[in-house]
């Protein structure tokens, strides 16, 4: 094919917006994304470049090619694309390329003379062929307070980190990674349970509306006069996430635990393995992945020994430095999310102990 019930408190920071444009012909703004929080952001574009004192049009749409998705492992297009159709975008302006340096793509992107291209979590590198491209440059959406969590997964990195505070920018695209002027940010505060689906979620909404309060900035040249350079010396990196971090090992504190399931929610998830003893005194190995989980901070029990325990619709886990870990809800392979309650009722008597495996 070619051509969200968690109050998050916001703190603006961003620099006045520029003039109105004194043209009356609308800048032409390509967009380039790929997974479902980009399509969020394309819906709100759509819909801002439907007003009747709209500066600019949504001229196409650049996303990841059609893969392999589902059991069958039949080729889907992107939730970009597929939005897109869905919502009646022409299919010869929805483009695909492998690679966003392919000759053959950008004498097409070229030949739509875009004003303005814009990315969101696009997930292919832009190189200067491409950058030269656009006269009001092309700018990203990043969900991170950069120069903090410069990266594939900015929100994972940080909610593994437990950070309270996190936020999303609006920044030029430049050859470094995620490094371009900033033209503008806003924080939020961040909720100890929130997972990453969510937050990412959270994050995009408040960036594009961000980003449509400064198109006007940006169409007209004065946001990169405003834009502020990044402090490289401060810097941190958000590398995209590996299955392999998926284990946990709960000889780990109990905080460091919670952490990785909040940022692996959604892929890869958080495994762990547990032993379950049956009535003959016979140890089996069980995997399971965790799905909701809470610090235990009114536990009055020594976290000693390595017998799980389950109180108050919750497993409490036994971990590293006297902490325990609650298991609100959690899936075993190839069953659907379960309860704590129906989980420990399934076992009918039999004992619960951490694996020497996990």
């Amino acid at each position: 094919m070619r051509p969200s019930a968690l109050l998050l408190r916001r703190f603006l920071c961003c620099c006045a917006n520029g003039a109105p444009s004194t043209s009356n012909k609308k800048k032409n703004l390509v967009f380039l994304g790929s997974p479902q929080v980009s399509a969020s952001v394309l819906d709100k574009l759509l819909d801002a470049s439907k007003a009747s004192n709209s500066i600019f049009q949504l001229a196409a749409i650049v996303t990841q090619p059609p893969s392999g998705r589902d059991r069958g492992r039949k080729l889907m297009p992107s939730p970009v694309a597929q939005y897109a159709l869905d919502n009646g975008f022409p299919q010869d302006l929805i483009f695909t390329p492998e690679r966003a340096g392919e000759e053959t793509f950008l004498s097409d992107l070229r030949a739509l003379s875009p004003d303005l291209c814009v990315t969101v979590a696009y997930g292919n590198i832009l190189p200067q062929k491409f950058l030269q491209i656009p006269p009001s440059g092309t700018v990203n959406i990043h969900p991170s307070l950069l120069p903090l969590y410069r990266g594939a997964a900015p929100v994972q990195r940080a909610l593994q980190d437990g950070v309270t505070e996190t936020g999303v920018s609006i920044a030029y695209t430049v050859l470094a990674l995620d490094a371009g002027p900033i033209i503008a940010y806003e924080k939020v505060e961040v909720d100890d349970f929130i997972k990453a689906p969510e937050l990412l979620a959270v994050l995009f909404n408040i960036g594009s509306e961000l980003l449509i309060r400064e198109l006007p900035s940006i169409l007209d040249g004065s946001a990169k006069l405003k834009a502020q350079p990044q402090d490289d010396s401060k810097a941190t990196l958000a590398p995209k996430l590996t299955s392999e971090e998926s284990w946990v090992s709960f000889d780990q504190n109990a905080k460091l635990i919670h952490n990785k399931v909040r940022a692996l929610a959604g892929w890869p998830g958080t495994r762990a393995r547990v032993q379950v003893i049956d009535t003959d005194g016979h140890p089996n190995v069980l995997e399971m992945k965790l799905i909701t989980t809470r610090v235990c901070s009114a536990c009055d029990r020594e976290a000693e020994g390595n017998e799980i325990l389950f109180s108050s619709s919750k497993l409490l886990i036994p971990c590293a430095g006297q902490s325990w870990l609650e298991v609100l809800e959690l899936q075993l392979p190839g069953k659907k999310v379960m309860s704590a309650r129906d989980f420990w009722n399934g076992l009918r008597g039999q004992k619960l102990m951490k694996s020497s495996l996990s």
